[in-house]
């Protein structure tokens, strides 16, 4: 029988392990495929401090699950929030990105990884087609989303 490798031994790709160049581009067929659970937290003016994430179970009260899949898009993603997020409704919002995960040592680290304008009539903008699996998130990943 096999020993069970303890979860902080579990050694975690690198983030971005396409450096210097496009990663393949995942096509998902939503009929077949399974959704992914990502919670989503979200917070007016800035994002949440590391602290806030600090002790499993007891993460930020502003959250919001979200059945989605890798290749979703950053501009999917703000549609989702502005849902559920009167602020994120407003015709100037930005919606800022970030990933909330484990580092080496266990200890959670907060990543930037893109912004959104919510309104539909303002030019999109770069990071709008950005797809989850582009920005180097991994199934477990939170996604804090700071409604600037």
């Amino acid at each position: 029988m096999a020993a069970a490798i303890a979860p902080a031994e579990v050694p975690r790709p690198p983030r971005m392990p396409h450096a210097g160049r496009a990663p393949p581009r995942l096509t998902v067929d939503r009929e077949k495929t399974c959704p992914l659970l990502l919670r989503v937290f979200t917070k007016l003016g800035e994002h949440h401090s590391v602290e806030d994430f600090a002790v499993r179970g007891k993460e930020p009260k502003e959250e919001v699950q979200i059945y989605t899949w890798k290749d979703a898009t950053l501009r999917e993603l703000t549609e989702l929030v502005k849902e559920v997020a009167p602020a994120a409704r407003k015709r100037d919002a930005k919606l800022s990105f970030a990933f909330v995960y484990p580092d080496r040592r266990g200890r959670n680290i907060v990543r930037t990884v893109g912004t959104t304008v919510a309104s539909h009539s303002m030019r999109r903008g770069h990071d709008d087609d950005k797809m989850l699996q582009d920005l180097g998130f991994q199934i477990g990943d939170f996604l804090d989303v700071a409604i600037l």
